[in-house]
């Protein structure tokens, strides 16, 4: 099994950044199962999915999951929009696992109401400490030079697929951007996922 999750704030696109990958596992006749908890979505509250893709037997077959949750400590990869929502998730990861995550911070809500000081450097310091195989993607730099901040989860995305955790390609997400979104938006799209970090 290819055990998935991804982590971040309401608004971010967590969510389409599931679909996505489902969508391009389904087109390779991979089975995919998901689960999404998205609680407090659109006030800014912590939004992650589970993503669990079958494995290929040695009849050529696929294995399918049996069910959509990911079990602690068997996560192969964690894509993290937020770097607070990554650390909640690290109990989840293998390992050995690898981490993508964003340098840019949101601040939680609880900490803005409280008053609180948040900027996400000590979430970082912790994963650059805690995981051996991280990636950090400077996704302000990048969403500038793109002209689009809503962009950042396919930009994760396409981090995510280079590092060779999801088992597809650049094209099979391509694919599966086509499907879901208006035509005007793939140009925009394909240079976030292709773009280097």
């Amino acid at each position: 099994m290819k055990n998935i999750v991804l982590c971040g704030i309401g608004g971010q696109g967590t969510v389409l950044a599931s679909k996505l990958i489902a969508a391009a596992a389904m087109k390779k006749n991979i089975p995919v199962m998901s689960a999404e908890t998205i609680g407090m979505a659109q006030r800014g509250g912590s939004v992650f999915s589970h993503l669990r893709m079958g494995e290929m037997k040695a009849d050529g077959s696929f294995e399918a999951p049996a069910s959509p949750m990911i079990a602690k400590g068997s996560a192969d990869i964690i894509i993290g929009f937020e770097p607070g929502e990554t650390v909640r998730m690290l109990p989840y990861l293998k390992e050995g696992g690898q981490v993508i995550t964003a340098r840019h911070a949101v601040m939680p809500v609880t900490a803005a109401l409280g008053g609180g000081n948040y900027n996400g450097q000590d979430m970082l310091d912790y994963l650059g400490k805690t995981v051996k195989n991280l990636t950090v993607v400077d996704t302000d730099k990048a969403c500038a030079e793109l002209g689009n901040t809503k962009v950042m989860n396919v930009l994760l995305l396409g981090q995510a697929v280079k590092g060779g955790a999801l088992g597809l390609d650049t094209e099979d997400i391509k694919e599966a951007l086509k499907e879901r979104l208006k035509e005007s938006l793939w140009e925009l799209n394909f240079k976030a996922l292709e773009y280097e970090a």
